[in-house]
């Protein structure tokens, strides 16, 4: 053997010696937050996070749901954080020592999403509906994944992975647990690139995601206002006892919860649609629009600007693309 090989060796067991005792990335405390396990019915719980930007309250700004039964536990999203995801991990723990089944992922947002290693490190199946896969494998994910590491550090740091579903939800189907029963449901493309919702049958309990925001003013992003509109006009026609939002407090008028996400939804496209139609620049039409329906929810001031704006571009887009 040459030195050359010799010393190549060499470099190559002392990179291996000193991987195999670096550190392993620290696990970040517990985030101060308060996180309160809430009964809603027989076997359905939630988590609430606060009203705010993705960055406030150590990124604790979602909820989450639990259904608890004799054979096992289902969760519904994960959170926005590991941290947080093993917080609730732990609320769960003080209910019952069953396992967690699975995990349905109501949208991949970031702050619905990144707690997942943490279920997945349980035994958890991961449930996502049909069409993340566009979103898995985007530009977009790497580059939001990279900004929370930034600004949600240490909750989300070098650690923090993307974690895919096992699989993908594309219709109606019905998942049975401990004499449980649970309808999910995926609505495409609405609020997200796919979202998808779910119903415990024998409690009369749904969980939305954000298809449905309690309490505070709700988030478009790079939403299809256009399904999630139809979306929110076909849980009308549902009979609910509560229904847990992916933000803000549970519903006990769960018409009216989704009534105040469709009115503002449909408020948004008629304004910016009419202006897109009579060729009026956005500041003039946004100036014109009569807020004063949505004012006082929280979040107004941090998100009603860019919701609308972002419906606007996608009217004109609508627009273009029609014959």
């Amino acid at each position: 053997m040459t030195v050359n090989a010799i010393s190549r060796c060499l470099l190559t067991v002392l990179g291996l010696v000193v991987a195999y005792l670096a550190p392993a990335p620290a696990r970040a405390a517990e985030p101060p937050v308060q996180m309160e396990l809430r009964q809603v019915s027989a076997h359905s719980w939630f988590v609430q996070g606060a009203a705010g930007a993705a960055t406030d309250n150590a990124g604790f700004i979602s909820n989450a749901g639990v259904v608890v039964t004799d054979e096992g536990v289902i969760v519904f999203d994960a959170l926005g954080t590991p941290a947080l995801a093993r917080m609730l991990l732990g609320r769960i723990r003080a209910l019952t020592e069953k396992p967690i089944r699975a995990v349905v992922v109501s949208h991949y947002h970031a702050d619905h999403i990144y707690g997942l290693q943490v279920f997945k490190a349980e035994g958890a199946e991961i449930l996502a509906p049909a069409g993340v896969e566009q979103y898995l494998g985007s530009t977009a994910a790497a580059e939001r994944l990279a900004e929370r590491q930034r600004t949600l550090a240490p909750w989300v740091n070098e650690a923090t992975r993307l974690v895919p579903p096992d699989r993908t939800v594309a219709a109606t189907e019905h998942l049975s647990l401990g004499g449980v029963r649970l309808t999910l449901t995926p609505l495409g493309a609405a609020h997200s690139d796919a979202d998808l919702a779910m119903l415990v049958e024998p409690d009369g309990v749904l969980f939305s995601g954000d298809l449905i925001f309690e309490g505070r003013l709700p988030f478009v992003g790079d939403a299809n206002t256009r399904n999630w509109l139809a979306a929110l006009e076909r849980m009308t026609e549902t009979r609910l006892k509560a229904l847990v939002p992916g933000h803000g407090p549970a519903a006990s008028d769960p018409n009216a919860a989704v009534d105040l996400t469709r009115r503002y939804v449909a408020y948004l496209r008629e304004t910016m649609g009419k202006a897109v139609a009579d060729l009026v620049p956005f500041e003039e039409a946004y100036k014109a629009a009569d807020w004063s329906a949505y004012v006082s929810l929280p979040a107004f001031e941090a998100a009603n600007r860019r919701n609308a704006y972002q419906v606007y571009l996608s009217l004109e887009n609508e627009s273009l693309s029609e014959p």
